[in-house]
């Protein structure tokens, strides 16, 4: 099967080109199409990814990718955001599991935030009222929040998981977030196998680091998931170790380290491969192909548990 690789900026090619390494001793059935990504002005002056990258993602449908530097340019747009939007990857997975052998204040975390990712504070609509006055609107949409409440029942069921939780601020925002938490009740009624709950964004943060092992699958709009999802990260070790996955309408997923460019080591081979990998490991589940991600994960950990071979940040 093809898979489209966006290797990223600073040390993205050095851990890509690692785990081609280790899909090839795996025997992994994935044939990598190389491909660069970087905004460019289409026609009309509208921000785009360059076509040939477009035409890799949208024949093979999966994608792995480094990080990618965002210039802070004004107006160039965050390329994790271009990508989303281009090829509507509606939701963000990030399973927090907790590594034998890697020590963190934290044991048996296992947990999986999925975040909607395409609307929310996220939309990006904001514009000055009057001088010194700016609004920024938050959209929540019916279809969208039905949409990653049914992603995150389906998971559950899928990975043999047995409750959701809906992380939300309605006793605040009594309109949007009200609507988000309706349309996951609604859904939750069509999984009876499945434990419902619900609870304040605040409350979450206050019981995660106080117990993170109370929870199951957290499903949230997209800046509740932006924040909880880095804290999860946070306790088992951060997101050099933390995988992740956006999965899109139509069959799409892109799978992704978090972690930032780390321009400084880029090219000392100093950098952990360890997020990258995971998240290949996710790609292959998604692919179906289940018993050479057992394996390349199962390597993975055992050579942290074994404490031999580490890299700086571990």
């Amino acid at each position: 099967q093809t898979v489209t690789l966006i290797p990223g900026d600073g040390i993205g090619p050095e851990i890509s080109s690692a785990v081609m390494k280790i899909f090839e001793a795996a025997k992994a059935p994935v044939l990598w199409e190389e491909r660069n990504v970087t905004a460019i002005k289409g026609p009309g002056g509208k921000w785009m990814i360059p076509p040939e990258a477009k035409e890799s993602m949208d024949k093979s449908k999966i994608g792995l990718k480094g990080p990618l530097k965002t210039p802070i340019a004004a107006g160039h747009p965050s390329m994790n955001l271009l990508l989303r939007k281009t090829f509507d990857l509606y939701a963000n997975v990030r399973p927090c599991v907790s590594i034998e052998g890697y020590k963190t204040p934290y044991t048996d975390v296992n947990l999986v935030t999925i975040r909607e990712n395409t609307e929310g504070e996220y939309s990006g609509i904001e514009h000055v009222i009057v001088d010194g006055v700016v609004q920024s609107i938050k959209l929540i949409t019916e279809d969208a929040s039905r949409r990653i409440a049914e992603f995150a029942f389906e998971y559950a069921r899928n990975n043999q998981r047995s409750t959701v939780t809906a992380v939300h601020k309605a006793n605040i925002m009594r309109m949007s977030d009200g609507l988000f938490l309706r349309k996951c009740r609604e859904v939750a009624e069509n999984y009876k196998d499945i434990k419902f709950t619900e609870m304040y964004l605040d409350t979450v943060c206050l019981n995660m680091v106080q117990d993170p092992t109370q929870f199951d699958v957290l499903v949230m709009p997209n800046l509740y998931g932006d924040i909880l999802s880095d804290l999860c990260a946070g306790l088992i070790g951060g997101l050099g170790v933390t995988p992740s996955g956006n999965i899109g309408a139509n069959g799409v997923a892109i799978f992704e380290s978090v972690h930032g460019t780390a321009p400084d080591i880029a090219g000392k081979d100093l950098a952990n491969p360890t997020a990258l990998l995971l998240s290949a490991v996710m790609m292959l589940r998604h692919m179906g192909l289940h018993s050479y991600a057992t394996k390349a994960e199962r390597a993975c950990f055992d050579t942290i548990n074994d404490k031999k071979v580490r890299a700086v940040d571990l």
